[in-house]
């Protein structure tokens, strides 16, 4: 990289990070991020547009020429319906809602790479997308149909998740699918309600509810490849009002992972004969419905080989971790779909010590990783409009 950056503002970063942390929103509900979002950048001097996807903002800083390449910047800004109980000065003040995956860490580092790129010139143009819902994942997709890939039309898209499972001052940059394909099962059983005391005049929903939570599991152990990823999770189990009813219906929901591959194909058809064939069992009945939420995240290989050289640069080719893979999922992958690109784990973790993980109550990150986050995409963008 020969263009020079202004120095990143730790302070600023790391005070953006605990605002957006004490004032949490839920997916397509951040009115008070996207606002704060919107102003910080057209103090920058970007030509602004909220209400992409929604409750998206996008920023454009367009290259002057005509043959310039467009890079997009991703970065999500919603929470998650968690209660945090962390005893913080920063924690939140909305109870029942919490920065509990490290997006307000995203949107602080998105706002401060726009802030280092904005009097610079680039050799080409740069947009920002302040994404929302990534954790309902269908956030990426609203802002893709209302033309966040277009106008300028989007060359390649680069984006980072703060990721406790590593320590801070360490970068994951892996090329190939490095998370899973998210998917939700809904499944309604109708037995035939009756008194606890009698259950021979019932058909229990709730014994039918246990016996198909144990055969959804063998799906992974028995009807799968064992060299291909998979995850078969039931989450959400619910019957009954009465300890001496037995109820009518049970319902389950719960989610399917995988990096694509055969299992991906089958899931939903296995799904539905499993519950099918363990519900006629009992002389019950079920209703399976089955949702695609987001596909697996591919990483382009000559894209993610640039993205490495930036993190070797700035952490040290001994820090950069490869082959980081998880089952989580992330709708960042509907960029990629249409526009090669590279996603890369910065890591938040204590170097000494063991993070809280994603999604819990205790969630927190070490704030060196902001700017390390700042550092990586700012330097990565640059370096791709000069290659």
């Amino acid at each position: 990289m020969t263009l020079k950056l202004p120095p990143v503002d730790r302070p600023g970063l790391i005070a953006t990070r605990r605002d957006i942390h004490q004032h949490p929103e839920l997916g397509f509900e951040e009115m008070r991020t996207a606002t704060l979002i919107a102003d910080r950048l057209r103090g920058f001097d970007y030509t602004v547009t909220p209400g992409i996807g929604k409750t998206g903002v996008v920023a454009l800083k367009k290259h002057e020429g005509r043959d310039g390449r467009c890079v997009l910047l991703r970065a999500d800004m919603d929470a998650l319906p968690v209660e945090e109980a962390n005893d913080v000065p920063y924690r939140s003040r909305h109870s029942g809602k919490m920065h509990a995956c490290g997006h307000d860490g995203h949107v602080a580092i998105g706002l401060e790479v726009a802030r280092r790129l904005a009097p610079v010139s680039l050799d080409g143009s740069v947009k920002f997308a302040f994404q929302p819902a990534e954790e309902a994942s269908n956030g990426a997709q609203a802002m893709i149909a209302d033309g966040v890939l277009d106008a300028p039309r989007v060359d390649a898209a680069f984006g980072m998740h703060l990721w406790n499972d590593l320590p801070v001052g360490t970068i994951g940059v892996t090329s190939g699918t490095i998370m899973a394909s998210v998917d939700q099962f809904e499944i309604v059983i109708h037995g035939r309600g009756g008194h606890a005391a009698a259950p021979h005049q019932a058909v229990d929903s709730v014994l039918v509810a246990a016996q198909l939570i144990s055969a959804l599991q063998g799906l992974v152990s028995r009807r799968r490849d064992p060299l291909e990823h998979a995850v078969v999770s039931v989450t959400e189990v619910h019957a009954g009002r009465a300890f001496n009813v037995i109820p009518a219906r049970a319902d389950l929901r719960g989610t399917v992972r995988t990096f694509g591959g055969a299992f991906f194909n089958a899931a939903p058809r296995l799904i539905e004969e499993t519950a099918q064939g363990i519900a006629a069992a009992f002389g019950a009945q079920v209703e399976v419905h089955y949702h695609r939420l987001s596909a697996p995240l591919i990483n382009d290989e000559r894209l993610t080989a640039l993205m490495r050289d930036v993190a070797a640069d700035l952490v040290g080719s001994a820090n950069v971790r490869q082959g980081v893979r998880t089952m989580g999922g992330e709708d960042m992958a509907y960029f990629l779909e249409r526009v090669p690109g590279c996603f890369a784990f910065v890591g938040s973790g204590p170097v000494n010590g063991r993070a809280s993980p994603h999604h819990s109550p205790t969630f927190d990150i070490d704030e060196e990783s902001l700017v390390i986050g700042a550092e990586l995409l700012s330097r990565t963008a640059v370096r791709y409009l000069e290659s």
